[in-house]
């Protein structure tokens, strides 16, 4: 409904699909005597409403069941078909009052027996019928959304999951958003896990595109990653063996993936990283955010077989932290203009967003990312951070500034 500029009451949008010229003149007398403020447009075939309503949009058809070009229920189910938005009330003759009923069956919101009519009748019936079918509406919409959170619940089980550690000096903190509204989760993904020997293993990986495809081939990543991490793989010999399990299972040979590995000692205070395609992770302390210089490998799928992927040792200061993040974060707009935030900006905001409190970091972090970027980049964004303080490990850690103190192949 169009609400007029003087504040009056809602104009109603009627579309009259009616061949007779009697019944249509009938119809349009009815609704000047009505008290319904409207504006009225009349069709004479199906082919007619189709062009009208893609035209522009109405709150109600009444609508003939006997057209020249099309006859009976089908008339429903066109209209239906072009606009699933505007309600319909179907017009029968007194011996249809059986079609009225069937139309209503069909989809139909209301139905009227020509000839006995009244301009009161008429007034109540689009009125209801337009209410009725903003209701349904409003309640497919529910549904809808009920639906998407469970699918969503489903896939951040797969993509998010429970972190398995039981170190008591290194804590993990995670944030995950979809690029657009209500859209379900995307590729991005992550996971941590310590291993018998002390050993805090992290990835944070984002799989090219969107949607159901890129998010299976995330979980199916995530879940292959967990299960060989546990079972001892490490190095060269993971990323191999997750490189042909992402060829196995992706959907399209256009499909890749990038991912950062970490692997921290918390007693030692040191990490090891594997960037696969991805960008460099981010050393945040008291002093300051830095990035940490790293070596770089190709990202899975790009040439399946031919990757290498050289590991990077880095010593770290006793207590702090490191954020590992997908490019979603990054890639959104700086400000009015159409510069990017890159790393620069984002180094920029750790340092203005400061909180003793890890997820109150990273929320504000996001927020202010997302507020300059305004919309405009729509990418899904994943951010990973791990605290550690080797003053509650098990062993000494050696502490010092962040530097790299080793680069070459894993396995």
């Amino acid at each position: 409904m169009t609400r007029p500029a003087d504040g009056t009451e809602d104009r109603y949008r009627i579309l009259l699909v009616e061949d007779d010229d009697g019944d249509a003149l009938l119809v349009e007398e009815l609704l000047i005597d009505t008290d319904l403020p409207h504006t009225l447009v009349r069709t004479r075939t199906v082919a007619g409403a189709r062009r009208a309503l893609a035209a522009q949009s109405f709150d109600c058809v009444l609508l003939d069941l006997h057209l020249p070009d099309v006859a009976g229920l089908g008339t429903v189910k066109a209209v239906q078909e072009t606009d699933g938005h505007a309600a319909v009330i179907v017009l029968t003759g007194l011996a249809e009052s059986r079609a009225g009923v069937d139309a209503l069956r069909a989809g139909a919101q209301d139905y009227l027996v020509k000839g006995k009519v009244e301009p009161e009748l008429l007034q109540r019936a689009v009125r209801y019928a337009v209410q009725r079918k903003q209701s349904e509406r409003a309640n497919a919409d529910l549904q809808v959304g009920r639906l998407r959170a469970e699918e969503n619940a489903r896939l951040e089980r797969g993509l998010l999951p429970e972190p398995i550690l039981t170190a008591p000096s290194v804590t993990v903190t995670s944030r995950y958003f979809p690029g657009r509204e209500q859209a379900l989760l995307g590729g991005d993904f992550l996971d941590v896990v310590q291993t018998d020997d002390g050993q805090v293993h992290a990835i944070v990986g984002d799989v090219s595109g969107h949607g159901a495809d890129a998010a299976a081939l995330g979980v199916c990543l995530r879940i292959a990653w967990r299960t060989l991490t546990l079972g001892g793989h490490r190095n060269q010999e993971l990323l191999h063996l997750l490189e042909r399990m992402h060829i196995a299972e992706r959907s399209g040979s256009d499909l890749f993936t990038t991912c950062t590995l970490i692997t921290l000692d918390p007693d030692r205070a040191t990490v090891t990283l594997h960037l696969v395609g991805h960008h460099e992770p981010v050393l945040v302390t008291p002093a300051g955010a830095q990035e940490v210089p790293a070596a770089h490998g190709m990202a899975l799928g790009i040439v399946p077989g031919l990757g290498k992927w050289p590991s990077t040792t880095v010593e770290l200061p006793a207590r702090g932290s490191l954020i590992v993040y997908t490019d979603g974060l990054i890639e959104g707009y700086a400000g009015g203009d159409d510069v990017r935030l890159g790393v620069e900006g984002l180094l920029g905001i750790l340092d203005e967003t400061r909180s003793p409190d890890p997820g109150e970091h990273l929320d504000r972090l996001i927020a202010r990312a997302r507020s300059l970027n305004a919309e405009r980049h729509t990418d899904d964004l994943a951010i990973l951070r791990l605290d550690w303080d080797v003053s509650l490990a098990s062993g000494k850690g050696r502490g010092g500034p962040a530097h790299r103190t080793a680069s070459g192949r894993g396995r």
